[in-house]
């Protein structure tokens, strides 16, 4: 059985006083844990803080794989509690620029005046991996990464259990941009690959229609295009995610609602929710 958790679903914190009580406020972040244990996060968002805590002072490995080093995105790391823990041995894996490093990217964030330590006072037995496309094995799962259409170098994950289930991760992507008859033709569609066939796809959804039309480049996606990307694909389950922080549940209920309605997706749709968990037996 493997477990994915949605700690934090949001592109950027939540507008303050919004009602966010069902669908949660915290900036993207989602665990994965395959039947061997092994916990692979997916990005360092605010949701990771809360993830932290459910981890046991005794934890041995914990890879975390960032999309891209936006704010929204590791905005949780210096605060994730294995970081601060002695005993825990922590990989980070992600996207260097064309120009600096992992390492030099992060510390820009991880340093004064920005966070109280400098990244090489953490706690923490702490190793850097740089990705662009790629594969690599974390224990049980089967990783594959890929860029994707978002601005700067951002990259999109598929991870495969020892089983054979898939699980396809793009949270901040437009794959309408730049498509040639999005989306009749999905092979020259940006993480068409990685999300090919999965079980579970978990993808951008920030605008409605009329939203989109004015942040067309933004690289984000209307949630008609969302659904049509999954449905190119081929997927078994689309989650909703990276919702816009200006969204309160009404909102996101209010762009949602013509797909829940719909009786002829090929796929089960279901709304991500801070705290949801899906499993794949």
């Amino acid at each position: 059985m493997t477990k994915i958790t949605l700690w934090g679903t949001r592109g950027s914190m939540a507008s303050p006083g919004a009602d966010t009580a069902r669908y949660g406020g915290n900036t993207s972040c989602v665990g994965v844990q395959d039947n061997d244990g092994r916990l692979a996060i997916l990005d360092a968002g605010s949701g990771i803080r809360p993830l932290g805590r459910t981890i046991p002072a005794d934890v041995g490995r914990v890879d975390v794989l960032l999309t891209h080093l936006h704010l929204d995105h590791i905005l949780g790391m210096g605060f994730f509690a294995p970081m601060l823990n002695p005993r825990a041995e922590v990989h980070i894996w992600g996207p260097a620029s064309s120009t600096h490093s992992l390492e030099r990217r992060l510390k820009r964030y991880l340093s004064p005046p920005y966070f109280p330590l400098f990244m090489n006072e953490l706690a923490c037995k702490l190793t850097l991996h740089e990705v662009a496309s790629e594969e690599f094995d974390l224990g049980s799962l089967h990783v594959m990464s890929e860029p994707i259409c978002h601005p700067g170098l951002t990259l999109g994950y598929r991870l495969t259990t020892r089983s054979g289930k898939t699980i396809a991760y793009l949270p901040d992507h437009e794959p309408a941009l730049g498509s040639v008859d999005f989306p009749a033709r999905p092979e020259w569609t940006s993480g068409y690959g990685l999300a090919e066939g999965a079980d579970v796809l978990i993808h951008d959804a920030q605008y409605s229609h009329t939203e989109y039309e004015d942040r067309v480049g933004w690289g984000h996606s209307a949630i008609e295009h969302t659904l049509a990307f999954a449905e190119s694909a081929g997927v078994k389950r689309l989650v909703t995610f990276h919702y816009d922080p200006a969204h309160d549940d009404a909102t996101i209920d209010q762009n949602l609602a013509p797909a829940l309605s719909r009786t002829d997706l090929p796929f089960i749709l279901t709304p991500g929710a801070e705290g949801n968990i899906i499993e794949i037996a």
